[in-house]
């Protein structure tokens, strides 16, 4: 579904209140600015995939900011990309400033002061991401922006060339497609984000930031019976040799670390009121043991007994 708005048949004095109320409202509150006595007609095509709304904007000499006043609590907190297509634009953030010429791209957190200026005609198209789909660290994100990424080199190209796509082939996509499209931009933005905030990291606190980064992936995956090193790497783009390397740096295996996860969980939940109703089979495929035998064996090597003597044990305790 699409949404369009344009000023090009209102007059000069309508065509600026009704473009500064419009911008606030297809992207957050923010004060709008013209730079041109008579303002050039304005145009908005919005566009929502799954949880994330595109918008393709054209507009002339214009200043946007985002200040303490319009930021509140009540605000849930956004990531914007701006990709840049023709007019080069000033963008300010934490302390930052940058420009973005037509060809690259750049962030801002809708949680925190920005402003942005174009003196020229120009024409961007942006991807409006809410903030807690996007998994990466805060000190990451805050590092990266209002700094200008070019679409054409490594990560960034990869980006750019997705979100570019997607946004042309958003009005044919249907529901179910949407949400996977805009699914995977989420991913590759976090690809992005943690490729930039590991290199500008010493080596040591790069390799602790990817160890932590996957074990909160087995963590979130843990019920999952197919969660494998394979799997594991694809998802957190490093080879299975690097991801082995990562744990083998505390003395662990990828395999072994899984394991215990599942068995601390499983012990926990067989001293629950509803492991009689579940069962230990039910607890053990729970969190990801597809095999019984294998479970029990697993279990009594790290507790030193079987899953029901666990559970009649701590009955009596």
């Amino acid at each position: 579904m699409s949404a369009s708005f344009s000023t090009v048949k209102l007059s000069a004095s309508d065509r600026a209140d009704s473009w500064r109320e419009t911008v606030s409202h297809a992207f957050v509150p923010m004060t709008v600015n013209l730079l041109e006595e008579v303002p050039s007609p304005g145009s908005i095509v919005g566009r929502r995939l799954g949880s994330v709304r595109i918008s393709r904007v054209q507009a002339g000499p214009q200043v946007v900011t985002r200040d303490r006043r319009l930021i509140t609590e009540s605000d849930s907190p956004s990531l914007i990309v701006s990709l840049q297509q023709r007019g080069t634009a000033l963008k300010e953030q934490d302390g930052r400033e940058t420009l973005i010429r037509p060809g690259e791209f750049s962030l801002s957190d809708t949680s925190r002061v920005f402003r942005k200026k174009v003196a020229e005609d120009f024409v961007f198209t942006s991807f409006h991401f809410p903030r807690a789909e996007l998994d990466v660290p805060e000190r990451d994100l805050r590092a990266l922006t209002a700094t200008t990424f070019s679409g054409t080199e490594g990560s960034a190209a990869l980006v750019a060339s997705y979100l570019a796509r997607m946004a042309h082939e958003a009005e044919a996509l249907d529901e179910a497609v949407g949400r996977r499209a805009a699914a995977t931009a989420l991913d590759l933005l976090a690809m992005l984000i943690d490729d930039r905030g590991m290199r500008a990291r010493p080596q040591s606190s790069r390799t602790e930031a990817s160890l932590e980064r996957v074990k909160d992936h087995i963590l979130r995956n843990l019920r999952d019976p197919d969660l494998s090193p394979s799997t594991i790497a694809e998802a957190n783009f490093m080879s299975v040799r690097f991801l082995h390397k990562l744990f083998q740096l505390e003395g662990a295996t990828v395999a072994g670390w899984i394991r215990t996860q599942r068995l601390e969980r499983c012990s926990r939940d067989l001293l629950r009121p509803m492991a009689g109703e579940v069962g230990v089979a039910g607890i053990a495929r729970r969190w990801g043991f597809a095999n019984s035998s294998h479970f029990s064996r697993a279990f009594r090597a790290a507790y030193g007994m079987s899953p029901r003597d666990w559970q009649v044990g701590g009955k009596e305790a």
